[in-house]
């Protein structure tokens, strides 16, 4: 008995929408993969970058010195003026510079936030703390604008931090006591001085 040719007709076209939704959901699958590879190259490249000699004396100076330059008027002036600030004189620009361009990649979702911030969020939340006044000195002539990237990022560290206090390990990790054998010692030096 021979089917109709409508019927079959129908049957094909099923056949041809299954195989073409099939091609659609592997073609997603693909598009996934791809983005979750170029991610991984972006975090990668970040901490590559991250490893520079030249931001990690940057950051190095943001924690110590800035403070008690910012205090100085002729230090504040020059972060003031609009124009070329010379960085080798004002390294706090390498750390806003880094962390404004890796905040408009984070916005504009090129690299994943939650990896990222795994990585770096305590790290961005401190060197906010630490250069904030100096942003704000730049930010008399310059306006809003300058480094917001940077204060984005910050703002979402601190809400991730403020969310992962101990950290990011899955739930079912059980974290094991770390022996500290030199923190009695450490803290009799301490009240010593």
């Amino acid at each position: 008995m021979a089917l109709p040719v409508e019927v079959v007709g129908a049957w094909a076209t099923v056949a041809t929408a299954c195989v073409i939704g099939a091609s659609a959901v592997a073609a997603l699958v693909q598009l996934r993969h791809m983005r979750a590879g170029n991610q991984l190259e972006a975090l990668l490249a970040i901490q590559r970058d991250f490893q520079r000699q030249d931001l990690q004396a940057a950051i190095r100076y943001v924690q110590e010195p800035l403070a008690k330059k910012l205090e100085d008027f002729e230090y504040r002036k020059e972060l003031e003026k609009t124009g070329f600030v010379d960085a080798t004189v004002h390294p706090e620009l390498v750390v806003c510079n880094w962390f404004n361009e890796i905040g408009t990649l984070v916005k504009h979702r090129l690299v994943a936030e939650e990896p990222f911030m795994d990585l770096f969020a305590r790290l961005i939340v401190h060197c906010w703390a630490h250069v904030a006044s100096a942003v704000a000195i730049m930010r008399r002539t310059r306006g809003d604008f300058q480094y917001h990237d940077f204060e984005f990022l910050a703002a979402h560290a601190a809400r991730w931090v403020d969310a992962h206090p101990h950290g990011n390990m899955p739930r079912a990790f059980q974290r094991e006591s770390l022996p500290d054998r030199w923190r009695e010692t450490d803290l009799r030096t301490e009240t010593s001085k």
